[in-house]
């Protein structure tokens, strides 16, 4: 009798490495799928192929995934503009992407199982299973959560697991669980869990601060509505523009943080992250936005952005308002288009040069600096601007 198959979203670490033979031995044929969403280089992309086969998946593909994590995740995402909780930076979106291969993966190969490496204390299990409960009826399998009910050292059971069966695992993956993307880098586990200061072997990209370049770093992004086009005066496509401006600002620090914060399942995360490009972008969309937006806009906007990003956080990717939102958000840079330097000497960016057609600036006056109206003019708007706050003061004197 031929097996069932299963589409397993598949990366090379630790745990979707042990979900392959966990599999097979409940009797699955297991596809490997890898969502090549950035961050790896060819020699990587090799060895998960090459981790696959030796781990006998009956099949792997890999799938590119740039294109896709731009315009789903990182064009919405910087219009927003802001953090989850104000800090992170949504490392984890491509997981819902990841989604996405595997489940063409699964109509290509006519099966309605689908397998994750999520454990069950984190997030993504949440992302990954709200997203494939969006997008038709399918069994879900979740290994680590399966041997989490007899096992609490998870982590040591796979490596034991995997060892005995002949198939070894990489250093880093004993001592911290690593995600790395196009959008940057998330690394836990070790001393982060602890609470205690994030050891050396708790870095990515990201240059120590001992290695920074003496020089400081200037480039110049384009925006088009709201969306950056050209890098330094060159056109440049969505995912090399981001891979490029990781390269660049990681030499400098730049995008580095460790993150506490609520999680979907109520408890408290730590992280070490690094995300050089998208904190850049972040900065250099920040400062054209502020320029060119109404004072209403620039208000409110924060409001619509921290309900998306909320909802991409919590595993609501399909949601209908989230789709909403995006509406608002994409009309609200129709005006966003324009240019800015960006300088780094290390640690940190700055925008230090906004130039664009649609800059609300005036002439005639210059804040703090020279006016086009009159000092009677300035004394009464102060007095209607502040009557209600003006007159309280006097009847409760």
């Amino acid at each position: 009798m031929s097996k069932q198959d299963v589409v397993l979203a598949f990366s090379g670490g630790l745990d979707t490495s042990f979900c392959i033979p966990y599999l097979q031995e409940q009797g699955y044929a297991v596809h490997t799928v890898f969502a090549d969403t950035g961050g790896v280089d060819a020699e990587e992309r090799a060895y998960i192929e090459q981790r696959a086969a030796e781990l006998g998946a009956a099949s792997h593909v890999t799938v590119d995934g740039g294109p896709a994590i731009w315009d789903g995740f990182v064009k919405p995402f910087v219009w927003a503009g802001e953090g989850y909780q104000g800090q992170y930076p949504l490392l984890v979106s491509d997981r819902y992407l990841i989604v996405d291969a595997a489940l063409k993966r699964a109509a290509e190969l006519g099966t309605h199982v689908i397998a994750h490496g999520c454990t069950g204390m984190g997030n993504d299990q949440v992302r990954f299973d709200l997203a494939i409960k969006a997008s038709g009826t399918y069994r879900i399998l979740a290994p680590i959560r399966e041997i989490q009910k007899q096992h609490t050292q998870t982590r040591a059971y796979e490596q034991k697991y995997l060892d005995e069966r002949g198939f070894g695992v990489r250093a880093k993956q004993k001592s911290y669980t690593i995600n790395e993307n196009l959008l940057g880098v998330t690394l836990s586990g070790g001393e982060i869990d602890r609470w205690e200061a994030p050891g050396e072997g708790a870095r990515g990209w990201c240059a120590p601060r001992s290695a920074w370049p003496a020089e400081p770093l200037q480039v110049t992004l384009k925006f088009v509505e709201g969306e950056a086009v050209a890098l330094d005066g060159k056109p440049i496509a969505g995912p090399q523009m981001l891979a490029r401006l990781n390269t660049m600002f990681a030499c400098y620090g730049v995008g580095r943080g460790v993150y506490t914060g609520d999680t979907v399942i109520g408890l408290k995360g730590r992280i070490v992250y690094e995300a050089p490009g998208l904190v850049a972008l972040l900065a250099a969309h920040r400062a054209l936005e502020d320029a060119v937006l109404s004072k209403q806009q620039n208000r409110f906007k924060p409001d619509v952005a921290r309900k998306w990003v909320e909802l991409v956080y919590e595993g609501f990717f399909h949601d209908p308002l989230k789709t909403d939102l995006e509406a608002f958000l994409k009309s609200s840079q129709s005006k966003v288009t324009g240019e800015v330097v960006l300088e780094t000497r290390g640690g940190r960016v700055d925008a230090v040069v906004v130039r664009s057609p649609h800059l609300l600036q005036t002439r005639g006056a210059t804040y703090a600096q020279s006016a086009d109206w009159g000092v009677e003019e300035a004394e009464g708007f102060i007095k209607l601007f502040g009557m209600s706050s003006t007159l309280w003061a006097e009847v409760n004197r």
